[in-house]
């Protein structure tokens, strides 16, 4: 029986994909399950292969690896996500962390850390590349300042959180509805709690909350 760890890789440079599969495969851990260069195929290759972790580039064609973050937390499919990157921006490290991805890296050192990262998250850990660990500490501060200065945030519902985190995408009532499966009543309902608890009153009030803290939720 075949007790390998499955994986799928996807980037849509072929050198920097078939790379990783090498490096990936020269462990014994590993088996590289498919792989892609198209983003819209991650959700279908998910499904069809269900691996374990699933290596991603952020920036793909037809799909980006934070649309595919999102549409499989929408489809609770069982996969843990480790995220490629050329990008050294801050803004898409918050995305990642908060759509559930368990490893991030930079390109320039995937090769070097890529098999590191499988076998950290494989053991139930995160995994930051070094050069942007502090922004695993700025998104720390940040979260801990604006509990300081709005403690009632920590009395909101799993629920509430996850509807304040679409308030600050700029959501409304029903994409956000759709997105968690309630009634657009259901939301209404959620949005009234969280302003009562957060003290939050007059029209437009919750958004403008939500959006300047966006990156602290």
């Amino acid at each position: 029986m075949d007790d390998k760890i499955k994986i799928i890789v996807v980037d849509d440079h072929p050198v920097v994909r078939h790379g990783l599969i090498k490096t990936i495969e020269q462990d014994a851990c590993f088996k590289v399950a498919a792989q892609s260069g198209d983003g819209a195929e991650v959700i279908p290759l998910i499904k069809m292969h269900k691996p374990d972790m699933a290596v991603l580039d952020i920036s793909l064609p037809n799909m980006s690896g934070l649309d595919i973050l999102s549409g499989a937390a929408k489809e609770k499919l069982r996969v843990d996500f480790i995220i490629l990157t050329m990008y050294k921006d801050e803004e898409y490290f918050d995305a990642a962390i908060k759509l559930g991805v368990k490893g991030y890296l930079l390109k320039d050192t995937a090769l070097s850390e890529i098999v590191n990262c499988l076998k950290a998250v494989k053991e139930g850990h995160y995994y930051i590349c070094p050069q942007i660990s502090h922004y695993l500490i700025n998104r720390h501060d940040r979260i801990k300042s604006l509990i300081r200065r709005h403690p009632a945030l920590e009395r909101l519902t799993a629920t509430e959180k996850k509807v304040l985190r679409l308030i600050a995408e700029n959501k409304t009532s029903r994409e956000i509805a759709d997105e968690i499966f309630v009634s657009v009543r259901t939301v209404q309902n959620h949005r009234t709690h969280i302003c009562r608890k957060l003290g939050l009153k007059g029209y437009n009030k919750l958004l403008e909350f939500a959006i300047e803290n966006k990156s602290s939720f």
